[in-house]
C-alpha cells in the first residue's frame, strides 16, 4: 500500500470515529506535579462513562488535560484548568468530559494540547486557541492577557493541521510558501526560525529572559517544502514533507537529534536517507 493510500484509510477511519478509552492517572490536582497519587489510578484502558456512546475521531493530551473531538465537530475537555485552557470561560477544573460551548458554532476537526493551552482546528481552516498565553503560544497577535479562558482567532488561515509543545504552537497551511508556522516560547529554537530571541532582562542582570512570539510565522527555510504532518515534544518539533522526509529542530538533549535552531533535515543524521510514509 502506497503512502497516500495508506493516508486516506487513515482519513476514512476518523470519520468513523470510535470509543475512547482511558488509563493512567485519574486525580487532576496532581497530574503533572512532583507529588503523584497512585490511588485511583487506572492501570488498564476503561472506557469514559460521559463519551460511552458518543464516536470520537481525535484525541490531543499532554498531562494535565484532555482534548477529544467527536465526528460532528464537537470538542470536549476536561481535566486541570488554572490556566483556563479547558476553554470554558473560567479556571474551574473539568473531572469529566465537557462541551466547550463557545466552539459549538464550529466544525473542529484537529486539536493540539500544550502544558497549559489548547489550540483547535475548525472545518473551514481557521484555528483558535485558549489556556495561558504568556508567551504568546495562543497565536493570537498579543500577550496582554497573560490568561485567554474562553477561544480566540489564531493568526492563521487555511489551516489544516497544529500541534502544540509545552508552551508553543506549530500549524500547517496550504497557503503557498507558508506551509508551517509557529508561535511562542523561543527559548530552545523551538519555533525553527534561526534564534532563541534570548536577552538580558536589565544591562546590569545576568538573568536571561526570551521574548515571546504572539504572531505566528512561517518557517522560511522551509518557505519551498510542503510540509504535511507535525509532531512536538515539551520544546522540540518534528515535521514531515510530502515527499517522506523528516525535519527536526529545538532542544536535542537526551538524544533526541543535534540541537538547532532552525530545521534540520533528519534523514542525513539517524534515518540514513530513508522516507517516512506512516506516523
Amino acid at each position: 500500500m502506497s503512502g497516500t493510500e495508506m493516508e486516506k484509510k487513515v482519513e476514512e477511519e476518523e470519520k468513523k470515529g470510535g470509543e475512547l478509552l482511558f488509563c493512567g492517572s485519574t486525580c487532576w490536582d496532581v497530574t503533572g506535579r512532583r507529588k503523584g497519587a497512585v490511588e485511583g489510578n487506572l492501570v488498564s484502558p476503561t472506557r469514559l462513562r460521559p463519551l460511552v456512546g458518543v464516536d470520537i475521531r481525535f484525541v490531543a493530551s499532554v498531562s494535565c488535560h484532555c482534548v477529544a473531538l467527536d465526528v460532528e465537530g464537537r470538542c470536549y475537555t476536561w481535566g486541570r484548568n488554572e490556566k483556563g485552557q479547558l476553554g470554558h470561560g473560567d479556571t474551574i477544573q473539568r473531572d469529566r468530559p465537557t462541551v466547550v460551548s463557545e466552539l459549538s458554532k464550529y466544525k473542529i476537526i484537529k486539536a493540539g494540547s500544550g502544558r497549559n493551552h489548547t489550540v483547535v482546528v475548525t472545518e473551514d481552516g481557521n484555528s483558535l486557541a485558549f489556556g495561558w498565553n504568556k508567551h504568546g503560544q495562543l497565536g493570537s497577535g498579543s500577550t496582554r492577557n497573560e490568561i485567554e479562558s474562553s477561544p480566540v482567532r489564531c493568526l492563521v488561515s487555511q489551516v489544516t493541521n497544529t500541534a502544540c509543545g509545552a508552551d508553543f504552537t506549530v500549524w500547517l497551511s496550504s497557503v503557498e510558501g507558508s506551509s508551517i508556522l509557529t508561535a511562542g516560547l523561543p527559548q530552545y529554537g523551538q519555533l525553527g526560525h534561526g534564534t532563541d530571541n534570548e536577552y538580558n532582562s536589565k544591562d546590569s542582570s545576568v538573568k536571561l529572559v526570551y521574548e515571546p512570539q504572539p504572531r505566528p510565522r512561517a518557517i522560511a527555510t522551509l518557505s519551498g517544502e510542503t510540509i504535511v504532518k507535525v509532531a512536538c515534544g515539551t520544546n522540540h518539533t518534528v515535521a514531515v514533507d510530502k515527499n517522506g522526509y523528516v525535519y527536526t529542530w529545538g532542544f536535542g538533549g537526551y538524544g533526541r537529534f543535534v540541537a538547532r535552531f532552525t530545521p534540520l533535515l533528519a534523514s542525513h543524521h539517524s534515518i540514513s536517507g530513508s522516507k517516512l510514509i506512516e506516523w
